[in-house]
Parts: C-alpha cells; sequence; structure tokens
C-alpha cells in the first residue's frame, strides 16, 4: 500500500509509529491507527499491521533505519544457541561470528517502543520481521521443529501419551485377561455367578444411563444472554487451522477468517501447511494477507498428522485464549468474542469451552442426514449436560477454546493420537481442569458417500482405542484421580464407545433372536427373573440413548424434518461397528495413518452459508 506524504501536524502518536512520520507515511492515517489501537487496549504498531495497512517488511525495514541497525531479509546465518521453541519465543536468535550483528531481533508490540525510546547501543542487534525470523529457523533447524511437534509429549508426560509399544500386545493382554475372566466366570458355583452377573448389568446399566441423564438437564444458556466484553478488555486470541491438500477450500477460508467479528489488532491466525502441498501453498500464495495471517510450513516428519502441525505452532500462539478450525469450517462471526466474554467469567479451572458444531448438508445423502442427526445429539445435548455436570468430555476436533497456559502445560496435543480432541478432553479431566459449553455454532461438511465416511469414522475410532490404551496404563490411579462418577462418565464416553461399537451387531442379533425367535419365559423367582429383566433394561435403554438425544437436538435446533430420520439411527450404528472392526485392524497394522477427509463436496446446505462458500470466488482478507 503506498502512502501519501503531507506536512506533519502536531499529533500525539505513540513511539512504535511515530518515527515513521519521518518515512513518509500518512500523518492522518498514523493518526486513525492510534486511535484504534487506543480503542482495542493494544499497540499501534500490531493495529497497523493486522490491519493491512502496512506490509511488514517495509515497517521492519524503516524500523531499523530509524535505529541505525543492519536488516536482514535473505539468509540468516545463526549461531551456536539456536533454539526452538525458544529463539521465537524471544524473537530473538545468535548471529554467527563475523555477521553484521551478535545477534537478530524481531521485535513485536511494545518492546518497539521500549527500543524506540531507550538509549542506541553501541552494538545494536540486526532487525528482521517476526515472520522471515520463523521462516529462516524453520529452514535451518527443521529437525529440531519436527521433533519438538512429534516427541514433546512423549518427553515431558509419557505417561499421558500413546504408547510406544505395538498395539497387538496390549490387545493380546486384554484378549487373555478377558479369556482368564471368562473361564473364573464359568468356575464359579451359581449364586456367585448370580451376583457376578447382576453386578456387570448394573455397570452397563449405570454406563448406558449417561445419555439418557442429558436429556433431563436443563437447556443451556443461550449466547444471548452472556454480557459481552468491550474490544479494550477482549484479549489476544490465537486460532490455528491446519490445511493438508485444501486448495479448493482457500479463498472461502481466508473469506470466513476475515468476517471474525473480533478486533484485527487482537487476532493472530496461523495457517499450517505441510512441506509437501504445493498446492495449498500456490492458492495461499497470491493473497494479499495482513499481518494478522500468518502461513506456517511445517517441517517434513513423522507421524503425517493434525495434531504434529498444531504442536509445530503452539510455542507461536501469541494469543492468551486459543481456538482450532478445520478448513471446511464456517463458524459464527462471534465466536471469538464470546467465548472471550465466557472465559473472563469463568473460574481458571475452566480450561475449554467446547463449541457446537452442526453438520450443513444433510440433504446429501441419507448417511450425511444420519451424519447430522449424530451430531445434533452429542453437541446440543449431551456435551452441553456433560459440561453443565462437571464430568469429562471428549472434544470436538474443532472450535474447542482453550487457555493457552493450561494447553502449554499440558505439552500440547499427543501427536501419535489420531483422534487427538478426545485424548485431550481427557487430558484436561486428568489434570483437574473443566469443560464448559459455548453456544455458538460452527457448520460443517459431513461426508455424503460411504467411502469417505468409514475413512473418517474408522481414524476417529481408531484414536478412541488410542486413547483408551494410554489412559488405561493405570487404570486405578487415574480413577482415583477423576473420582468415582467421573471415572465412569470417562469409561461409558472412551473405551466403553469403542466397547460397544464392536458389540453392537451381536448385541442386535441376540436381542433380535431372543425376542423375535425365543420365548422369555417367566422363572419360578425374583432373583431368577432379575438378569433377563436387567438384560431387557439394557436393550431398551440402549435403543433410547440412541435414538432420543438426536430427536432433542433436531428439537433444540428446529430441525422437525430430520426428526422423520431418526428411526434409522440402529442401521446407522452398524455402519459404526463396521467401522470399529476396521479401526481395530488398522490400530494392529497402521497405528498412526491419518485417513484425510476430502472437503469442499458439498451439494446442498440448509443454513444457506455452505452454498455461499461455494460460489465465492475472490477472498477479501483485509
Amino acid at each position: 500500500m503506498s502512502f501519501q506524504r503531507l506536512p506533519t501536524a502536531e499529533v500525539a502518536l505513540p513511539p512504535e509509529i511515530a518515527f515513521l512520520l519521518a518515512e513518509g507515511i500518512d500523518g492522518r492515517l498514523l493518526a486513525r491507527v492510534a486511535g484504534a489501537a487506543a480503542a482495542a487496549g493494544t499497540d499501534a504498531a500490531t493495529a497497523l499491521l493486522n490491519a493491512g495497512l502496512m506490509a511488514e517488511t517495509a515497517y521492519y525495514r524503516a524500523l531499523a533505519r530509524h535505529l541505525g541497525a543492519p536488516y536482514l531479509d535473505g539468509p540468516i546465518p545463526f549461531g551456536l544457541g539456536l533454539r526452538f521453541p525458544d529463539s521465537l519465543v524471544a524473537g530473538l536468535a545468535p548471529l554467527a561470528l563475523g555477521s553484521v550483528a551478535p545477534c537478530v531481533l524481531a521485535p513485536r508490540g511494545r518492546l518497539i517502543a521500549e527500543l524506540l525510546d531507550g538509549p542506541r547501543r553501541a552494538a545494536m542487534p540486526a532487525i528482521t520481521s517476526p515472520t522471515h525470523l520463523r521462516e529462516a529457523l524453520f529452514a535451518a533447524i527443521p529437525e529440531a521443529v519436527a521433533d519438538y511437534a512429534a516427541q514433546e509429549l512423549r518427553r515431558r508426560a509419557p505417561e499421558r501419551a500413546a504408547s510406544r509399544e505395538p498395539a497387538s500386545r496390549w490387545l493380546l493382554v486384554l484378549a487373555l485377561a478377558l479369556t482368564a475372566a471368562l473361564c473364573l466366570f464359568a468356575a464359579l458355583p451359581a449364586p456367585l455367578a448370580l451376583a457376578v452377573t447382576l453386578a456387570g448389568q448394573c455397570l452397563f446399566l449405570a454406563m448406558a444411563t449417561f445419555r439418557l441423564t442429558a436429556l433431563v438437564i436443563a437447556a443451556p444458556v443461550a449466547a444471548g444472554a452472556v454480557e459481552m466484553l468491550t474490544d479494550a478488555e477482549l484479549p489476544v486470541y490465537t486460532v490455528l487451522v491446519p490445511l493438508h491438500r485444501e486448495a479448493a477450500v482457500v479463498p472461502d477460508l481466508i473469506r470466513g477468517l476475515a468476517a471474525l467479528d473480533y478486533p484485527p489488532a487482537k487476532l493472530d491466525l496461523k495457517l499450517l501447511i505441510e512441506a509437501d502441498d504445493p498446492e495449498t501453498a500456490a492458492a495461499l500464495a497470491p493473497i494479499p494477507l495482513p499481518a494478522r495471517f500468518e502461513v506456517i510450513t511445517v517441517p517434513p516428519g513423522a507421524p503425517r498428522t493434525k495434531p504434529r502441525a498444531l504442536n509445530a505452532a503452539l510455542p507461536l500462539a501469541r494469543g492468551s485464549l486459543l481456538t482450532v478450525f478445520d478448513a471446511e469450517d464456517v463458524p459464527d462471526p462471534g465466536q471469538l468474542r464470546l467465548s472471550a466474554s465466557l472465559f473472563a467469567r469463568l473460574p481458571e479451572s475452566t480450561a475449554c469451552l467446547q463449541g457446537r458444531l452442526v453438520i450443513d448438508n444433510a440433504g446429501d445423502s441419507r448417511l450425511a442426514r444420519a451424519f447430522a442427526l449424530e451430531y445434533a445429539g452429542l453437541f446440543d445435548v449431551l456435551n452441553p449436560a456433560l459440561a453443565r455436570l462437571d464430568l469429562p468430555v471428549p472434544l470436538g476436533g474443532t472450535s474447542m477454546h482453550l487457555r493457552t497456559r493450561v494447553l502449554r502445560d499440558l505439552h500440547g496435543w499427543d501427536a501419535w493420537n489420531v483422534t487427538e480432541d478426545a485424548d485431550l478432553g481427557m487430558r484436561l479431566a486428568l489434570a483437574g481442569y473443566a469443560v464448559g459449553d459455548l453456544p455458538s455454532a460452527t457448520i460443517e461438511e459431513a461426508p455424503a458417500r460411504l467411502g469417505p465416511w468409514l475413512a473418517q469414522r474408522t481414524r476417529w475410532l481408531k484414536g478412541l482405542m488410542q486413547t483408551s490404551l494410554a489412559h488405561g496404563r493405570r487404570p486405578v490411579a487415574n480413577a482415583r484421580r477423576l473420582g468415582g462418577l467421573e471415572a465412569l462418565c470417562a469409561a461409558a464416553l472412551v473405551p466403553g464407545t469403542v466397547a460397544s461399537a464392536l458389540a453392537y451387531p451381536v448385541c442386535l442379533a441376540c436381542a433380535l433372536w431372543a425376542f423375535l425367535v425365543l420365548e422369555i419365559p417367566a422363572a419360578p423367582s425374583f432373583l431368577a427373573n432379575l438378569v433377563p429383566g436387567l438384560a431387557i433394561t439394557l436393550f431398551a435403554v440402549g435403543l433410547a440413548a440412541m435414538i432420543l438425544p438426536p430427536l432433542v437436538g433436531c428439537a433444540r435446533r428446529g430441525w422437525g424434518d430430520l426428526a422423520q430420520a431418526v428411526p434409522w439411527m440402529p442401521l446407522y450404528f452398524l455402519l459404526i461397528s463396521l467401522a470399529a472392526w476396521l479401526a481395530l485392524i488398522e490400530l494392529v497394522r497402521a497405528p498412526g495413518r491419518w485417513n484425510k477427509t476430502q472437503h469442499g463436496l458439498a451439494r446442498t446446505t440448509r443454513s444457506g452459508r455452505l452454498r455461499l462458500r461455494r460460489r465465492s470466488r475472490r477472498p477479501a482478507a483485509g
């Protein structure tokens, strides 16, 4: 952007932009920037750059000239002591002996004002932009970045990370334990066997009632009832968007992020792409992105997963709050403002707010319709109820908003878990943190064909198995840490989901055979009738837990037409069972495989927002 040189006037400009008057920058523009920065409660340099009013490179060149310091814009000759992420967090890196300066500095925000107001040093550091420093460091030590992203959790908290041992060993141990338990049960005297059977039925009944309990929990507070923070009160917010082969949705993604109702000076938007994804990089290259957008190329390495990319960017997050959006997401524009306002009024022990994920292309197919019903039951009924009861919540992979400090204390995501969101939810609970409900919708696109849906669901269930194995290594200690009800809830939602999906076809076939073919005679005693009675109750409760949450979710969303498809949910769960068995096989053969879901294929939309995204062509990022 070019600026007209005007006669300078007496304007009270903050030092971080006042020096630009001597560079010929329009004083009236700088005065407007200073006013906007004061209203937003931030520094003027960030307000100027994040609004796209001046290129980052041009600003830092001007800063270097004013300080009388060399500016580095080409290859940076780093010296000994270069570290990730320390050098980037500090914005300071050592230079090799014989370089133009002892070190290179990429100052941000108020540090710039301190440099300008402070005394001139004899040996000034070289100056560069934060983006160039990060790109140069990633190019200089890519192995260190990749190692940090993949291994930090395993190094710092190995007991919370996915096991390094092959899953087949754990599965063999579980199979042997189950076989031994069955043999022991068969050898028990009849009264004791009856007692064990009744205890097991009661346990499974208690686990099954978690979904039904959600139906009687009052609907959560609406977004309109929350008192919003002013712009000056809002914190800096980081948004991480991992992209892999998403060139088709890049224009719509940029448009959606630019539409977020949040002060640009307090936005830190990071688009994460893989080193072997030139198509997405090429789609982003011609878009003039202001400095609040940052495109980060994650160095190559194993595993090739979304959480590894997120871990590479986590140390660079400038916001005290952080969220993750997927490439195809259409979040409500006011979601960040609502989240920040809720966090400000919640205790520090509430470390996460889970937004509502809404499937918008239910008209594409019966499969997409069932997916929409499943999400309505999960994100509009079950998760808000769990949050209200302070019970563990397996997070969704997008629109979960976190306190950045807590996420760093937990060492980020498990790069080796392909359902990193559910795993993070369990680790938050084990660390004593609560998850709250965020009554704000994020529109998502569901796979409409069986092949892509099956691949995606196989990955999700494989990740739940990895989470179960990771946190099941110390079941007694974890149960004590969580508490009785919380441990029961965690068992029902993670390993219980996997076990029920694996056993569902057998249980369904046995129940249909018993009800439709066999007779269930009345026994002469109450205790003898109790076992079949509880079995029938379990079947009824399981069926109700499958059907009623989607119905209530449809009612809360006003989806009367979709509610008609709820009776098909038992057949849909047969497909989930198929995915569970495929996940079990893949857990042994390819535990780290990430089944990529292709986006941008929706043919219908309930809200109209997906259709608008498909038609748009030119993004507006300013």
